[in-house]
């Protein structure tokens, strides 16, 4: 049985997936919403040039990944701003640590790592993706999950 290449489909395949990914790297729901629309506007766009390959998720995974990219850069280029509210020491929900934990990692680990946990991509999606090897994408997702359980058994 073929897959539809419409972008209805392929929305419908890869929506979920890519709004977890972009919330766990852009750690709002209301920027990953935003660059979730993004992604497939584009995909909508590069749908007429687009050769099947059976690699219809690493195409779409690669590009909310250079979306995400583009916007950590961005806000990384903007001026902080100094928050007048104190801040409360180790009182985090598990999921605010989990976020912090992921922030420490490399980006190419936390990329792998989320386009493996949160997006459901295999070994050869993630290296499509990323531009690595299948040998690298284990490599980091083993670093990253090591790193994760380190840095959360420090938490407790």
């Amino acid at each position: 049985m073929a897959e539809s290449l419409d972008v209805r489909s392929i929305f419908e395949r890869h929506h979920l997936g890519v709004f977890r990914y972009l919330r766990r790297i852009l750690g709002s729901s209301a920027d990953a919403e935003d660059l979730t629309q993004e992604t497939f506007l584009r995909v909508m766009r590069g749908l007429p040039g687009y050769r099947p390959d059976g690699r219809e998720a690493a195409w779409v995974y690669e590009i909310a990944r250079n979306l995400a990219l583009n916007r950590r850069r961005d806000v990384a280029r903007r001026p902080a701003i100094q928050s007048a509210i104190p801040e409360i020491p180790n009182t985090a929900p598990p999921q605010v640590e989990l976020q912090q934990a992921l922030s420490t990692l490399p980006d190419l680990d936390r990329d792998c790592f989320l386009l493996r946990e949160s997006g459901g991509l295999g070994y050869a999606e993630i290296a499509a993706a990323c531009g690595i090897t299948e040998d690298a994408v284990r490599s980091r997702i083993h670093r990253a999950r090591t790193a994760l359980r380190a840095a959360l058994a420090g938490t407790r």
